[in-house]
């Protein structure tokens, strides 16, 4: 099994979405007795020279009140006992954010969205998507529609892992397979796939029964003596599925993987350009993002 987390780093911009990661976070730093991280990316203003024009900062406080407020958010939410660091950095939200995560061996990333793009009063949420396009660590991405109650959503007792067999895909199944080990979670996989045309020669049936074979065989040796995986094949949709098979399941998290983007910021992604985002935005538990 890999190695779970033991730095995770928490970009904050004091809205309601990145006080939310900041739950999840947290709940990963006890369990995983990790480091936490919290950054704090005060925004260039648009024209400055060598930059790009950046969303609205909703705060905007001079370095000294953006450091003494990251400074009593920290002792206001995080207990005494836990290990943590305050940063404060200037610049673009998501490259400050994938500077810092590459600087500090980060193993995860847990960053809130709001679930739009442009310019919005949540700057780190429409970052989110270049970061879990470009991250080299696994992302846990905080939409806006998750429960609230963190003690049940940070149970894990519902993993979803989604596929289509691709080798992009499937680097962030170790990862799903090392949480559900770790929590002793329900663990599910699954693959969608578009509808049966007629006329195919493979009947429905057939490609339903060797892709439930193929689900299988992806299960490691001896994994059965900790989970009883399950195996689910669905047509339609590739999102709309993921999320309603999640929703059918109580999923506690969803963890899928991504392919680095081709051509920069906006260039698709695997399985998930389009889709990734729409389940992150829309899930309603926190979703694991796995970069290839």
């Amino acid at each position: 099994m890999i190695q779970l987390f033991r730095k995770i780093l928490c970009p904050i911009d004091f809205s309601e979405h990145s006080l939310a990661a900041l739950d999840v976070a947290l709940n990963l730093t006890q369990q995983n007795d990790a480091k936490l991280y919290l950054l704090n990316v005060a925004p260039v203003p648009a024209g400055a020279a060598g930059f790009q024009p950046v969303p609205m900062d909703p705060y905007p406080f001079l370095e000294k009140d953006r450091q003494e407020h990251l400074a009593k958010l920290g002792r206001e939410r995080i207990p005494a006992a836990a290990r943590y660091e305050t940063l404060v950095i200037s610049g673009d939200p998501a490259e400050q954010v994938l500077n810092t995560a590459h600087g500090l061996a980060i193993d995860l990333i847990v960053m809130g969205t709001h679930g739009r793009k442009g310019v919005s009063r949540a700057l780190l949420g429409s970052a989110a998507e270049e970061v879990f396009r470009k991250a080299s660590c696994p992302v846990l991405t905080v939409g806006p529609h998750i429960s609230h109650n963190t003690e049940r959503r940070m149970a894990m007792k519902q993993i979803l892992f989604a596929t289509d067999f691709s080798a992009e895909s499937l680097a962030a199944l170790p990862f799903a397979v090392s949480i559900a080990q770790e929590h002793q979670s329900n663990l599910t996989l699954l693959n969608v796939t578009g509808k049966t045309e007629k006329g195919e020669l493979v009947h429905a049936g057939q490609y339903t029964e060797s892709t439930l074979r193929r689900l299988q065989a992806l299960m490691p040796a001896g994994a059965d003596l900790w989970c009883e995986p399950k195996f689910r094949v669905e047509q339609g949709p590739q999102a709309d599925k993921i999320m309603e098979v999640a929703t059918a399941l109580g999923a506690d998290l969803i963890v899928l993987g991504v392919r680095a983007p081709q051509g920069g910021v906006g260039a698709t992604t695997h399985l998930l350009g389009s889709i990734a985002h729409q389940v992150v935005v829309n899930a309603e538990c926190p979703v694991l993002t796995v970069r290839a």
